[in-house]
């Protein structure tokens, strides 16, 4: 279904699909599930990238690594609010970063603005946030 969704759009890049150890590494290091539709994203393609190398879904490896940078980071920590409660999973290309909040559990998708410390509802759901974005062509389609 998602390798389907993404190639409805040009400039789509996608990729083989992750390992389950790669997801389950994710739980288990983050202390939360990944959402079911970006688990089944992911076992179909780990990750899409989009016009201009914009990563809306990030692979499974850079979705570990970016949150865990976010929780450890002191730096962050001293100027933001706890990212604990939201697992990142891609970018706009321009330092905003898209996100599940996973407490409480929700299949709706928010932006965090890198700006602001904002977390703004977007979408409510991971399908309806791939079709805006893809057809956005990488602008801040959000804002509007």
């Amino acid at each position: 279904m998602w390798r389907e969704l993404a190639m409805e759009f040009t400039d789509v890049e996608l990729h083989d699909p992750a390992i389950a150890a790669s997801l389950s590494d994710i739980e288990e290091r983050l202390g939360q599930p990944i959402p079911l539709p970006l688990r089944a994203l992911l076992t179909e393609t780990d990750g899409i990238a989009a016009q201009y190398g914009t990563e809306f879904i990030w692979t499974s490896e850079r979705i570990l690594t970016e949150n865990l940078d976010f929780r450890r980071s002191e730096q962050l920590k001293a100027l933001y609010m706890p990212f604990d409660s939201l697992m990142f999973f891609g970018d706009n290309g321009g330092g905003d970063q898209f996100a599940f909040v996973r407490t409480p559990e929700r299949d709706d998708v928010f932006v965090w603005d890198h700006e602001t410390d904002s977390r703004t509802w977007i979408s409510p759901s991971l399908e309806r946030f791939l079709r805006d974005a893809l057809a956005s062509g990488g602008d801040d389609w959000y804002r509007q």
